[in-house]
């Protein structure tokens, strides 16, 4: 079994409680409010705009013999640059107030989850933060592009409040595979449970964002 396989079997548990999320399942369906949707994008900003940072703060303590990671920490801080900005634009085709999330706090669990990111990179080991790349990607491949076509046919919303989603659902998939080989370079037994840990973690951070978006 490869690492990256073995990382998705330990995991396996607490995605699945994160995919059980009602709100979640109930999007996939397309069967939630204006209202919901636009909470989503609001907490989707506040975390997605710190993953520049985030990714920065990994590679920049990452250590050398890990240079071939930072590497593709660069590949990745390449990708990521300007989707906070989708997600804003998103709001505005839906009718929201962008800026007022621009310059908004966070719902708690999200920002205990975005605080949770930076401590585990300086606390723990840096690696670990593949474990919300895990998290993150391997969501949006699952549910991003069908949630999409759901909630727009539902809501009647232009294509233009979907850009987050409907991007994420295709780059992630091409992400996924980089990740996987990535992941299967991850060799040493300390690195590799720092990065399963995390994912258990993020799978539950990730779950609470979700379970306190309105119910209606």
């Amino acid at each position: 079994m490869t690492f990256f396989q073995q990382l998705v079997a330990t995991t396996e548990e607490a995605r699945n409680e994160l995919l059980s999320t009602s709100i979640l399942q109930a999007g996939a369906e397309g069967d939630i409010s204006l209202n919901q949707y636009i909470a989503f994008l609001e907490e989707a900003y506040h975390h997605v705009k710190h993953t520049v940072p985030l990714l920065m703060a990994c590679g920049a303590r990452l250590p050398m013999e890990a240079d071939w990671l930072r590497n593709a920490v660069a590949e990745y801080i390449e990708e990521e640059i300007g989707h906070d900005e989708w997600i804003l634009n998103d709001i505005k085709a839906c009718g929201g107030d962008a800026e007022a999330v621009r310059h908004g706090q966070p719902r708690l669990a999200t920002e205990l989850m975005v605080s949770y990111a930076y401590d585990t990179i300086q606390r723990n080991n840096p690696i670990s933060f593949f474990g919300m790349v895990l998290v993150l990607e391997g969501t949006s491949v699952q549910l991003a592009t069908g949630a999409a076509k759901a909630i727009q046919e539902s809501l009647a919303l232009p294509d233009a409040a979907f850009s987050y989603l409907t991007s994420h659902g295709t780059l992630d998939l091409e992400h996924i595979d980089f990740y996987e080989g990535l992941m299967n370079r991850v060799t040493q037994e300390e690195d590799q449970q720092a990065i399963i840990h995390c994912a258990k973690v993020m799978f539950r951070l990730y779950g609470d964002i979700f379970r306190s978006l309105p119910t209606q």
